[in-house]
């Protein structure tokens, strides 16, 4: 009587050695059938063993009857128990209460209309950037918008330098003033950091035209944006014996503060007039 095995390995030599390992047989006592060859894949994706078939022969045996199995006793089954329903809680116990928005700020009726748009515009911008600010908003003096922000984050606001206050004046100047039709200069600062820059400023320029004066020649300050320049310029203009330019490109476009010669009085001696 022919009998059949199956078995699956990594390789066809592998899965027929465990076939022979099993039945205690020699590669000549058996047939193998290869069923499915082995696949390597690629990086190990689609990989699968290897599969045969072994088929040998083995002496008739005679049928032995298997004893009747023993009837088994059916137990009764255990009464099942009554779980208590659950409680059914109510709508408010289900979700947990909300946290209370924040009150917004009551609107001042006799606040002009842009400054609500600049309150919006920069509490929506400070949320974003996770900055809380309490925001003032004034009237100029040259008829623009003063916008004040103080709070524990300042120097978050502010930047290097004031790079990214100056990047928020410019959204707000652009966003607000898309939406109108007469052009309105808001300037926004942080804890005075403006005032503050620009008498630090001013005391620069006073130096580097002290410099300037003393040793005859062109003194040039750092690079600096449009509105320190500025600054430096309206500082000097009356200052007398040196005069201000700017050169460079942006962003290295800086100040430079040149020496003036006085103009020397005229020494030549008046002609007398006769009378």
């Amino acid at each position: 009587m022919i009998k059949y095995l199956e078995k699956s390995a990594r390789t066809e030599d592998a899965a027929i050695a465990e076939a022979l390992n099993e039945l205690g047989l020699d590669r000549d006592d058996v047939s193998v059938e290869i069923l499915e060859r082995a696949k390597s894949g690629f990086l190990g994706i689609g990989a699968s063993p290897a599969r045969i078939r072994v088929s040998y022969e083995c002496p008739d045996e005679e049928p032995v009857k298997a004893p009747a199995p023993a009837p088994v006793k059916s137990e009764p089954k255990p009464r099942a128990e009554k779980k208590p329903a659950p409680e059914k809680k109510s709508a408010a116990e289900k979700k947990p209460a909300a946290a209370p928005a924040p009150a917004a700020r009551p609107a001042d009726p006799d606040e002009p209309a842009v400054y609500g748009e600049i309150r919006a515009f920069l509490s929506g911008l400070l949320e974003r950037m996770g900055v809380n600010a309490d925001i003032e908003i004034g009237p100029r003096e040259n008829g623009g918008v003063n916008v004040n922000l103080t709070g524990a984050s300042m120097g978050a606001i502010i930047g290097r330098r004031g790079e990214t206050l100056d990047a928020i004046q410019h959204l707000t100047n652009y966003v607000v003033n898309k939406t109108n039709d007469k052009h309105l200069h808001i300037s926004v600062d942080a804890e005075a950091y403006r005032a503050k820059r620009e008498e630090s400023l001013a005391r620069l320029a006073e130096k580097m035209a002290e410099k300037a004066i003393k040793y005859k020649r062109s003194m040039a300050l750092e690079p600096m944006n449009s509105y320190e320049r500025h600054v430096i310029h309206t500082a000097l203009q009356n200052y007398e014996g040196v005069t201000t330019s700017s050169t460079g490109v942006e962003p290295n476009r800086r100040v430079v503060v040149s020496y003036v010669k006085p103009d020397k009085p005229d020494n030549k001696p008046k002609s007398r007039e006769w009378a």
